[in-house]
């Protein structure tokens, strides 16, 4: 398979799989397919993977937590500084794989393939060669 699609499928799998999860805290997905729901499930859920963390900053992690997938999220699926976005995704993953593991135990993290998503970004940060990105068209044509 050709590299350019690789890089595509990448950007967009993890993008959209940000934004999804951003659309699961806002009750955007039907309840019955819903991982959380609402943002007090979400926050319920942030707590539980950060129980070191004082209750009263648990607002403050997942309003960043949401912000950057957001952020990230969009930013691939456009192909908006992809390589430096992708790196920042595998990083923001790898956290939340660790939380997982240290909170619940490490079968979560790989139940929800957040290591397998966390090296797909990075991988993605690799790959140079632009394709169907925005950065096209601030990039100097010879």
């Amino acid at each position: 398979m050709n590299k350019k699609f690789i890089k595509l499928f990448l950007r967009l799998a993890i993008g959209i799989g940000f934004l999804s999860a951003v659309a699961d805290r806002f009750g955007l997905w039907p309840a019955e397919i819903s991982a959380w729901g609402n943002w007090e499930n979400f926050l319920a859920y942030t707590e539980v993977l950060n129980p070191l963390i004082p209750k009263m900053l648990i607002p403050t992690f997942g309003i960043i937590a949401t912000a950057a997938e957001l952020l990230f999220g969009i930013c691939l699926v456009i192909g908006f500084k992809t390589e430096m976005f992708a790196k920042l995704s595998g990083a923001l993953m790898l956290l939340f794989a660790l939380a997982i593991t240290f909170s619940t135990g490490i079968k979560g993290a790989f139940d929800y393939s957040v290591f397998a998503a966390s090296a797909g970004a990075f991988a993605l940060g690799t790959m140079n060669q632009k394709y169907l990105e925005l950065d096209l068209l601030f990039s100097k044509n010879d």
